[in-house]
């Protein structure tokens, strides 16, 4: 069996258990390939009625003969391929059991990704195997354990991804259903643009999703993974980085700007604006003057403000 990078809704959904054995609710898989499951944090997964995780093997799946796409652009399944191959699949196809026949699936979603796992020469693909027809129950299962699940950066994003892709989900159902933003799901999507060895440094927790988002603000992804070496290497903090990338400054040893170069700024209060930022997923600012100090956050939208209001005051509701 391959392991995988991160499984998208894969991790919301049981796994299928050996004969015997009791299913794995509550466990997820560890973005570190190689390294065991652990046990989750937060409340256990609800079952998914219908639809179960399973690792299949590619050659037993035929595809959907109602499948209306014929060309796939061949450009954009060079890219998936690459992906493939470097970080593994993050969103899992959806299958259904040939009737009649013993451990034989029907292609039912994610025709390009099993397609690109059979190029990338992977034997093994993830896959929800789904014993209902029913779309709209099974999307509505996925979106409860969203809520519950502690999913690493990457997974979240693959998971959003795939609800909007598979199951004609709209930002603003994921929103209302899982008690998110649509800016903080925006956001949280376009760690899915970064280069593959950057995702896998989020996914693993070597560089934190602020990390993943100033890394975003640079042009190409050479500078990007230029960048998130120096990270690792050096420690930067969310703040340095995101100086970094609005100066362009790419190989300076000293990223603050000249004007400001001569303001004594302490460690303590770099480490607590850092802490703040990835709390709010927003940048934060802290600073202290002779008689007083002053915290400036950012947000984007009045839906982006009232996310933060209720991550400062989760007993408050905003009006």
């Amino acid at each position: 069996m391959n392991t995988r990078l991160g499984r998208g809704l894969g991790a919301l959904i049981p796994s299928n258990p050996a004969p015997g054995t009791p299913p794995s609710l509550g466990l997820k898989s560890n973005s570190i390939p190689g390294a065991p499951p652990v046990p989750r944090s937060g409340p256990e997964l609800a079952v998914v009625p219908g639809a179960e995780f399973a690792e299949i093997e590619v050659g037993k799946i035929t595809p959907n003969p109602k499948q209306p796409r014929s060309v796939f652009d061949e450009d954009a399944m060079e890219e998936l391929v690459h992906s493939v191959k470097e970080i593994g699949l993050l969103q899992p196809i959806v299958v259904r059991r040939l009737e009649g026949e013993a451990d034989k699936y029907e292609l039912v979603m994610g025709e390009r990704r099993w397609r690109a796992t059979q190029l990338a020469g992977l034997t093994t693909i993830p896959a929800i195997v789904r014993d209902t027809s029913d779309d709209v129950m099974l999307r509505d299962a996925l979106l409860e354990n969203l809520h519950r699940s502690q999913l690493n950066p990457l997974e979240e994003a693959a998971a959003y991804q795939q609800m909007l892709d598979d199951f004609g989900c709209t930002q603003e159902v994921l929103a209302t259903r899982i008690g998110r933003s649509r800016p903080q799901i925006s956001n949280t999507l376009r760690l899915l643009k970064l280069p593959a060895g950057v995702q896998r440094r989020v996914a693993a927790g070597v560089l934190s999703a602020g990390h993943a988002r100033a890394l975003l603000g640079l042009p190409s992804g050479d500078a990007i993974e230029r960048l998130a070496q120096r990270i690792v290497a050096e420690g930067l903090s969310v703040r340095t980085v995101e100086e970094i990338v609005a100066l362009g400054d790419m190989n300076g040893d000293d990223p603050t700007p000249a004007r400001r170069r001569n303001k004594p700024v302490a460690p303590r209060l770099v480490d607590l604006a850092d802490r703040l930022s990835d709390r709010f997923e927003t940048r934060v600012k802290v600073d202290l003057g002779k008689t007083k100090g002053r915290i400036t956050v950012e947000f984007a939208t009045i839906d982006d403000l009232e996310r933060i209001v209720t991550l400062m005051d989760p007993n408050k509701k905003t009006d």
